[in-house]
């Protein structure tokens, strides 16, 4: 009893409207949208008019959304400029754009971020020998997207 999946849609105007209420919820990079619509099941030259009319009517930026999405990930989960460029990259957005988006970010804020994200580790961290210590700081923190040379000036200040 393999009922067919209820979700394919032929119709480009039923897409649209789908599509708008997609974009409308939280913004999308087009590579999502186009692969929604692919899973949809519309075809490829359909997949194409729906995206063109989103951007038309502003429902699809790809330079909103590439801001939004690095500010969410560094606000919401505390994530470094290089992971937050990996995600975008994901997303198939362009450089310029990432380049962009990664400016958005404060200076102050993402230090900060930073100083909070080694301070909460190094409490959690039982390593007593110093340089294995910091070693691991510093893993987290790469782990997390930041850059080297910014964790090493943030852990030269720390003092143990």
């Amino acid at each position: 009893m393999d009922q067919p999946k209820p979700n394919k849609i032929t119709d480009e105007k039923v897409g649209l409207a789908k599509a708008e209420n997609y974009c409308a919820y939280q913004e999308r990079s087009q590579q999502e949208v186009r692969d929604k619509l692919y899973e949809w099941g519309l075809y490829p030259n359909q997949v194409e008019n729906i995206i063109t009319r989103l951007i038309e009517n502003n429902f699809l930026n790809e330079a909103r959304f590439a801001v939004a999405y690095a500010t969410g990930k560094f606000r919401q989960k505390g994530w470094g400029k290089i992971k937050i460029k990996q995600g975008l990259k994901l997303k198939k957005v362009s450089e310029p754009l990432i380049k962009k988006a990664l400016n958005s970010i404060d200076g102050d804020d993402y230090l900060q971020m930073l100083n909070r994200i080694i301070e909460k580790k190094s409490a959690t961290i039982t390593e007593k020998l110093p340089y294995k210590r910091r070693y691991k700081l510093q893993q987290y923190a790469m782990s997390r997207g930041f850059e080297s040379d910014l964790i090493s000036d943030v852990l030269k200040e720390m003092v143990d």
